[in-house]
């Protein structure tokens, strides 16, 4: 679509519409700057000279909605061409990070993390890392939105429809996908829009999916969030809360499953997160500067390992790579079997309660949290062990801000959990 209108300078029809007929003749639209086209269109944009009106009219015949299988395949085999990604294991330090990532990974529903930071501690590179951890979920073959080919609850409109009719639909492994987000994205590119290339040529008005489409069942990566436009903000927000994106555009309404989790990654000295989306983010990890010397000067060999041979480099960190997936493996396997006795769940509500945490938001992602920790260390219960490693994560952004209160959040969160726990 981008190619067709960077070169298409100019509409022109064809001179010969005749009003002297009884049966008026049509012209098609020409995309090619300089020359007329002569030749007929299959599905017919036809341009109809009206009596009395000088302006040119486009038909659109029908709604259809576009499901480009060919580059859905095409990116299943795409591991070799892309550009080498620093290996998980080799993250040196910044373990909080690195668990409140791993444990989305192993639980989606726990709803993301939101990693604030000094510039240049690896944020970035931690969350693309993890790419080659993600497991292998079934997807609809030819489906734009990785359809669940057996949960209702993640299926597209179209695919919902064949299933209930009884069709067999075609499906295929793929690993989770991971969409960044880029902070000059358009609306349209997020939400999506009519292919106007489809309708030009063909006159039907077509749905191009967007990044949110490309995201479902899969990680929305979102660096310098904190910067991010307010209006896409609110799209963020309306597809997290309601798991589905709906789209409004020129005579179309399009709603598809829009179920992802969401990383955001930023420096808090270029400004703060609107709460209403701090919120949505399951989990927060706070990364600091490596103050040790000996641990900075091995970042930074290791660094240049992978710059001047990333394939060696990836290769040396294979077997590590290998145990970690599996381990992510089996724990989404277990995550079903692990249990939480009930004296941990109050306890954990109780915190939330004397640290006046808005909603229940809290209770529920740290629940989901230490299951996710208890599946990871191949536990099949939860201890009071395991909740205290999360539950800082889980409500350090979810308490109001006092702008006298110097102690950090995360600490605060601790010494309630000790003192509920004890």
């Amino acid at each position: 679509m981008a190619s067709l209108l960077g070169t298409s300078s100019a509409i022109c029809a064809s001179p010969s519409l005749s009003s002297s007929s009884s049966t008026p003749s049509f012209s098609p639209i020409c995309f090619r700057p300089g020359k007329i086209c002569g030749g007929k269109l299959n599905a017919g944009i036809q341009i109809r000279p009206k009596k009395n009106r000088s302006r040119h009219h486009v038909s659109v015949m029908n709604v259809a909605t576009e499901i480009n299988s060919t580059e859905q395949v095409g990116k299943f085999d795409s591991k070799k061409s892309a550009r080498p990604v620093y290996p998980f294991a080799a993250i040196v330090g910044q373990d909080e990070m690195k668990l409140c990532l791993l444990l989305n990974v192993i639980d989606p529903k726990i709803g993301g993390v939101m990693i604030m930071g000094d510039r240049g501690t690896g944020k970035s590179t931690t969350v693309r890392s993890l790419v080659d951890l993600l497991p292998e979920i079934e997807v609809v073959a030819g489906d734009p939105y990785n359809s669940d080919p057996l949960d209702p609850e993640f299926m597209g409109v179209e695919v919902r429809e064949r299933v209930e009719r009884g069709e067999q639909v075609p499906v295929i492994a793929t690993k989770i996908n991971m969409v960044d987000l880029p902070l000059g994205a358009t609306e349209d590119r997020v939400c999506g829009t009519i292919d106007i290339e489809k309708a030009l040529t063909e006159g039907v008005k077509a749905f191009e999916p967007g990044l949110l489409a490309k995201a479902n069942r899969g990680i929305l990566y979102v660096d310098e969030v904190n910067l991010l436009d307010d209006h896409l903000v609110d799209v963020l927000l309306d597809s997290a809360a309601s798991g589905w994106n709906t789209v409004e555009r020129e005579g179309i309404s399009i709603s598809h499953p829009a179920r992802f989790i969401l990383i955001g990654s930023g420096n808090p000295e270029e400004g703060e997160l609107r709460p209403q989306l701090l919120d949505r983010f399951g989990m927060h990890a706070q990364v600091g500067t490596v103050r040790d010397a000996d641990l900075r000067v091995k970042i930074v060999e290791e660094r240049a390992r992978f710059d001047s041979n990333p394939q060696d480099f990836r290769e040396t960190y294979k077997t590590e790579q290998d145990k970690l997936q599996d381990q992510i493996s089996n724990a989404r396997s277990n995550l079903s079997s692990v249990q939480i006795d009930r004296e941990l769940k109050v306890k954990i509500s109780k915190v939330c309660s004397e640290l006046n945490v808005d909603g229940l938001r809290g209770d529920i992602v740290t629940n989901r949290a230490a299951k996710a920790l208890a599946a990871l260390k191949g536990k099949d219960r939860v201890t009071a062990d395991d909740v205290a490693t999360v539950i800082p994560n889980c409500l350090r952004h979810r308490l109001r801000k006092d702008p006298l209160e110097s102690i950090d959040s995360g600490v605060l969160v601790s010494e309630k959990f000790a003192e509920v726990f004890s």
